[in-house]
């Protein structure tokens, strides 16, 4: 079988499934050089959605496939990464493909909204690639998951972030609806439907608590979907055994995290969260936090979860279950530091700002040119040793709010640095500062832990 996406969260939890179910699968990426260190039980074939779009240019790729399972999806665009590309003109050209190519069936994993109610970019996309799917009489699984939680997740990532705050500011309250489901849940049911129409491998597909495949409905004949009636077809909502308020799920989340004490809800206006959405976006990069975010999550996110607890052979596992209580710990720190990483961001970036403010004349330039002497700098190139590091300092607290692409990994050490510099200077030419009662140079050193610290958590958070 094909499976598209499979460096994605989503598709590469589907590539590791498939292959301990006994698939043979293609794994269709975009670099299969990198993803082959990810994915070694995958055969990789390069796939670039943004050059297949028309159907004949998939034909090769489906060479000997039985079943397709389309992965590929992004939550918001990037340069030539659009949803018009992604979500729409390639998933038709493949789809169109599959019909000629007389592929047994298709699995597309779409998105619980992708409706005749919506309105955003994102649903829309996904509803026009559906609803073709659905035209062309090929059998066909449309599978539509609510809010998924799984390690290494953004969506986990957001809400573990949300829940272990002290204080939480949620539009109207956290009155939305949703209904979140595990991803070994959403893995386990597209296991089950791309095994059974294959007939590639038996039963034992449920997906225990443990995670991944393991204890659902016996062996399965294969064969033709079409003439299977247990092989479920068209829309097919992916969400958990119960809906909850927005408030709800990160309450019970907080709790699964291992957090001390009651989740502490503040309510605030939608149109103050649209307004406070740029500085959210630029403390907490990552994160799906954007307009259209906020419009799919006030229109609610549930469904039944009877097709899932059929295709499980049980019903999904509960948000008090997503989380084993092993990884609890490790699960709540991480979560923890989504929030106080940003804190202590903030903080770094306030200090090199109101320095450099500070420096440029609201302490006495005589006096700081006076230092600067005493430093052993020649008077003419005092005003630019002292506006010039007035001004990196500016610098350097601004590029604190800097997307991560452009931090990493120089700005911290960079920092570090000129820290270093300063203090080594100042030993050396002012060493009674080390005396200060107010300890002017003792304050670099947690500066400088501070800076390693942010050096290190934030790229293994951001960047992996």
């Amino acid at each position: 079988m094909l499976l598209t996406g499979a460096s994605g969260f989503i598709g590469a939890a589907i590539a590791a499934a498939l292959a301990r179910a006994g698939c043979r699968v293609l794994c269709g990426v975009r670099d299969p050089d990198k993803a082959a260190g990810n994915l070694g039980a995958c055969e990789f074939r390069a796939v670039d959605f943004g050059a297949l779009t028309e159907a004949h240019a998939w034909l090769p790729l489906l060479d000997g496939v039985d079943v397709v399972v389309n992965a590929v999806g992004i939550f918001a665009e990037r340069g030539t990464q659009t949803f018009e590309l992604l979500h729409r003109r390639a998933p038709i050209a493949l789809f169109a493909a599959c019909a000629q190519a007389n592929v047994r069936a298709v699995i597309q994993i779409s998105a619980l909204g992708a409706d005749e109610q919506a309105t955003t970019p994102y649903h829309l996309s996904k509803k026009a690639a559906d609803d073709f799917l659905a035209g062309l009489g090929l059998p066909a699984a449309i599978l539509q998951p609510s809010l998924v939680y799984g390690p290494g997740g953004t969506s986990a990532r957001m809400f573990g972030t949300l829940a272990t705050m002290p204080l939480l500011l949620l539009p109207e309250g956290g009155r939305q609806r949703v209904q979140p489901v595990h991803l070994d849940d959403v893995v386990a049911a597209i296991v089950r439907l791309a095994t059974m129409a294959g007939g590639s491998a038996g039963g034992g597909l449920g997906g225990g608590p443990g995670g991944g495949p393991g204890g659902g409905p016996g062996g399965d004949p294969g064969g033709d979907p079409a003439m299977r009636p247990d092989w479920p077809q068209g829309r097919i909502p992916v969400v958990g055994p119960t809906a909850l308020s927005l408030r709800d799920y990160l309450a019970q989340l907080r709790h699964t995290l291992g957090q001390p004490g009651a989740l502490r809800v503040l309510p605030v206006p939608d149109a103050l969260v649209r307004a406070g959405l740029p500085l959210m976006t630029r403390l907490a990069p990552g994160l799906p936090l954007n307009r259209d975010a906020l419009a799919m999550l006030a229109r609610g996110n549930t469904g039944d979860p009877a097709p899932m607890h059929r295709l499980l052979g049980r019903p999904p596992r509960a948000v008090e279950d997503f989380v084993p209580a092993r990884w609890r710990e490790a699960a709540g720190t991480q979560a923890v530091l989504g929030w106080q990483l940003p804190i202590l961001r903030t903080a770094v970036a306030l200090v090199w700002i109101v320095t450099g403010i500070v420096s440029l004349g609201l302490y006495p330039v005589e006096d700081s040119y006076a230092l600067l002497a005493r430093a052993g700098v020649p008077q003419a190139l005092q005003p630019l040793a002292l506006y010039g590091a007035a001004g990196l300092d500016l610098l350097f607290g601004l590029m604190c709010f800097a997307p991560a692409r452009w931090r990493f990994p120089w700005i911290w050490a960079a920092q570090a640095a000129l820290i270093l510099g300063y203090t080594a200077i100042i030993s050396v030419r002012l060493p009674e500062f080390w005396l200060h009662p107010y300890g002017p140079l003792t304050k670099n050193l947690p500066m400088l832990a501070v800076l390693w610290l942010l050096g290190t958590l934030e790229r293994k958070r951001w960047t992996t």
